[in-house]
């Protein structure tokens, strides 16, 4: 670990120096290049150097403590000196550990997320309508923006379909584990003997592919165009600026209907499409490298049950790391700091596990 580290650090005087370098301002694509590379190697670097300090410190204490005439005083103040760096070295040494793991490449990206509505007709599509409240007030409160980039409503204001981009440095990171079946327990609006009904809705999560991510020729595809239908409005139904969009070799197929456009909705429609065949040759090769092989957290697969909403308890259950917590109310306005926290130290001790 120590010659990795070394190694890293080396790298990151490297990259200070070609920042100081004539000319670098003026090649903007190199300088941005080199500017996030810094900023990946900086936490490492810091923490690394906050290691020399500890271990040289303790080194020294150590020395001290072998010497003999020491007075009592003193040797009680080296022996504390010690004791705490030790006990640095050890926190410094777990931290470093943890910041040698393979950054997820996609993490710092924007995220397409797709909530489709499950078993349970209107009371999945309107459950599918409270996911989208709740990711959206969770999105704001991290300073990301949120663009609907495809809706299909219900006439009771829910949605069988709705598609959503999340913009923000490390949108990714933080919307990652929500992918899979969420469950919700509770009496239907719909309903009036007042039993509780058990429905679900699906979520699917993909980072943002860029184009230069993604080579799609445009032979490949389909493009269709349609009217447009919603809830209603003076402009459902007059124009055709829906699209489709069917990718032949995949046969992926991607409607947008929420722009009056029809460039602005075949834009989207781009977007989405690029994200979800990126995922999908992603999800290929890694099962590829892992043979199916499921980690503590969960696949990510659309098919996989992830987590209950239950109402009458006020009760959320993550069944991947069997968390249970008692605050439904908070979590659908957005509070959902907690659960995806315990997701991602569940997943990094899953990482730390398979490197030992």
């Amino acid at each position: 670990m120590l010659d990795r580290l070394e190694n890293v650090e080396k790298r990151f005087e490297e990259v200070d120096e070609k920042l100081c370098s004539p000319g670098i301002a003026s090649d903007m694509e190199q300088y941005t290049k080199l500017m996030k590379e810094r900023k990946q190697l900086l936490p490492v670097v810091e923490k690394y150097r906050e290691y020399k300090e500890y271990k040289k410190t303790f080194e020294e204490a150590n020395e001290l403590l072998q010497s003999k005439g020491l007075d009592k005083d003193f040797r009680e103040m080296v022996q504390e000196e010690y004791e705490n760096s030790r006990e640095a070295l050890d926190r410094c040494t777990e931290e470093l550990k943890i910041l040698l793991l393979p950054k997820d490449p996609n993490d710092d990206k924007n995220v397409i997320v797709e909530i489709r509505g499950g078993a349970g007709g209107e009371e999945s599509a309107l459950f599918a309508g409270v996911l989208f409240r709740m990711y959206s007030m969770y999105a704001e409160t991290k300073g990301f923006k949120t663009e609907i980039l495809n809706a299909n409503e219900t006439e009771l204001g829910g949605y069988k379909e709705i598609s959503f981009m999340i913009s923000g440095e490390g949108a990714y990171s933080r919307f990652k584990f929500e992918s899979g079946v969420h469950r919700v327990q509770r009496v239907p609006e719909t309903e009036s003997q007042g039993r509780i009904h058990t429905s679900t809705v699906t979520v699917a999560v993909l980072p943002e592919a860029e184009e230069v991510d993604i080579d799609i020729n445009p032979a490949d595809l389909q493009i269709d165009t349609f009217r447009s239908s919603g809830a209603g409005g003076q402009h459902v139904n007059k124009t055709e600026s829906a699209i489709r969009i069917t990718h032949l070799p995949t046969g992926t197929v991607v409607e947008c209907q929420d722009e009056r456009s029809q460039f602005k909705n075949k834009e989207k429609a781009m977007k989405i499409l690029r994200s979800r065949i990126l995922e999908d040759e992603r999800r290929k090769q890694s099962e590829e490298i892992a043979g199916q092989r499921k980690t503590q957290v969960g696949t990510g697969d659309r098919s996989e049950r992830i987590r209950t909403y239950n109402y009458p308890q006020g009760r959320i259950s993550d069944h991947r790391i069997g968390l249970t917590v008692y605050r439904l109310e908070a979590v659908l306005n957005g509070d959902l700091d907690e659960i995806i926290d315990a997701l991602i130290t569940a997943d990094t001790a899953e990482k730390l596990q398979m490197q030992e």
